[in-house]
């Protein structure tokens, strides 16, 4: 989707996919609320799965298993997609081979996962990278939506400017503590 003519269809597809992950994380919550306030006791070694077993018996833990698979396979997919499309812009040849770049993203990621493991560290080590990674994609966006060159006759709201400002500089300072004692990570 490229063009101004696109803009609004653009906004009401990420409101739409802001809107969908709120309404899924309230119910989530409120989910895992109404387990806690039963007076039920979650399993420190998996409270996830714990609140599936207490709202649903038995066949909890295989519903828990079905999402846990669903939300997996949706963020691998998610990621490699994402990655691969940062790739286009680099070389035609990543634009040309998109899928077979995709599919190489999740074979090396899968196979890093296989031979490294521990996958606590791991999911922190990419959090904090991902720390790093929003505050300059924000200030990259941010930066071109002031340059005619890229954007023509659009104008980005000041206030969305400076609000947008104050949110790289918070994630900035948050990505740089998220860093700290990862090395102690690997040394447990």
């Amino acid at each position: 989707m490229t063009g101004q003519e696109s803009l609004n269809f653009v906004s009401k597809a990420a409101n739409y996919g802001i809107l969908t992950t709120g309404v899924m994380r309230v119910l989530l919550f409120l989910a895992v609320l109404g387990v806690v306030a039963t007076g039920a006791t979650l399993d420190p070694d998996n409270p996830p799965a714990s609140v599936f077993q207490i709202a649903l018996g038995d066949i909890g833990m295989q519903v828990f298993g079905v999402v846990l698979v669903a939300a997996a396979l949706s963020s691998v997919i998610g990621s490699a997609y994402t990655s691969a499309s940062f790739l286009r812009s680099i070389h035609r040849f990543f634009d040309e081979h998109n899928n077979t770049v995709i599919v190489v993203f999740i074979v090396v990621s899968t196979v890093i996962f296989t031979f490294v493991g521990r996958p606590v560290a791991l999911l922190i080590l990419a959090g904090a990278f991902n720390g790093l990674i929003l505050p300059v994609t924000l200030g990259a966006i941010l930066i071109a939506s002031r340059r005619k060159k890229i954007v023509g006759d659009y104008r980005h709201p000041a206030w969305m400017i400076i609000f947008g400002a104050v949110a790289v500089i918070i994630t900035l300072i948050a990505g740089i503590m998220s860093l700290e004692g990862l090395a102690d990570l690997w040394n447990r």
